[in-house]
């Protein structure tokens, strides 16, 4: 299910929104000069142009699963751009000796056993090495659970449920700074629910649209076009219901977990 196709375009219409929270995790990210860094689960590659000029000595690295995505992100920086895009699986990544810093942005809560990965990524970063991740901590706001409820319905159960079951938590800040503890490093782990207030735009419901980028991407790509504006229709009042506007925006709350872990230096 996590293979389900991305949209570029979709995806960043909230950018400014799903930016924000790469920058929180970044400034927490202290590496000085490092060799080489890594961003896990990139997208279009917005977000991982900044990696290349904080560390313009570094070589950067983006690696996404969506061959989508990779082809903007290849598009948007040009032949000569600063960082190397390559599709891959997180899942099949391991930090090399000059992997300095990971991050890894809004990617986790797509993989099943997320907990491994980060303590294997910890716990394999050279001397000095940073691993920062976000993941989102929303699954139980009223968005996520009408999704959810609407996934399990008996409409929709039998070409759904399996997307509905997988509308999952993640682990909380404590585990996060467990993991990275038990994995040799240093843990700084916060949560913060930002308040991002949608444009009303006379379209679909600002909530609606924010999800069709990135929760409901499973279920476009199970249903035909006119099941999917089926699915819509039932699910987009329940959102007007949750997230009323108040005159011209709409205000989503959206709770985040971060987590940055540091490999204490060799001479330390």
């Amino acid at each position: 299910m996590e293979d389900a196709m991305w949209n570029p375009d979709t995806y960043l219409r909230f950018a400014d929104e799903r930016g924000r929270p790469f920058a929180d995790l970044l400034a927490r990210v202290r590496a000085d000069k490092p060799r080489e860094v890594v961003d896990l689960g990139c997208g279009p590659g917005n977000l991982t142009a900044t990696l290349a000029a904080r560390w313009p000595g570094a070589a950067v690295r983006g690696i996404d699963s969506s061959a989508e995505m990779i082809e903007r992100a290849v598009a948007d920086q040009g032949a000569d751009g600063p960082v190397d895009y390559a599709v891959g699986d997180v899942r099949d990544w391991r930090p090399g000796p000059e992997t300095d810093v990971v991050v890894t942005n809004a990617v986790l809560q797509w993989v099943p056993g997320q907990e491994e990965l980060v303590s294997v990524w910890a716990g394999e970063l050279p001397a000095g090495g940073w691993l920062g991740l976000q993941v989102p901590g929303n699954h139980d706001a009223p968005a996520h659970q009408a999704l959810r409820d609407l996934c399990l319905s008996p409409r929709w159960a039998d070409r759904l449920g399996v997307v509905g079951e997988q509308v999952r938590g993640v682990p909380e800040p404590a585990e996060y700074a467990r993991l990275l503890r038990d994995a040799g490093c240093a843990a700084d782990v916060w949560e913060t629910t930002y308040l991002h207030q949608l444009p009303v735009t006379g379209g679909p419901h600002p909530v609606l649209t924010w999800l069709s980028g990135t929760a409901l991407r499973p279920v476009r790509a199970l249903l035909s076009e006119g099941d999917w504006a089926a699915f819509c229709a039932e699910l987009e009042p329940q959102l007007a219901a949750a997230y009323p506007a108040h005159g011209d925006v709409v205000d989503f709350p959206f709770r985040r977990v971060f987590a940055v872990g540091h490999r204490t230096p060799a001479n330390h």
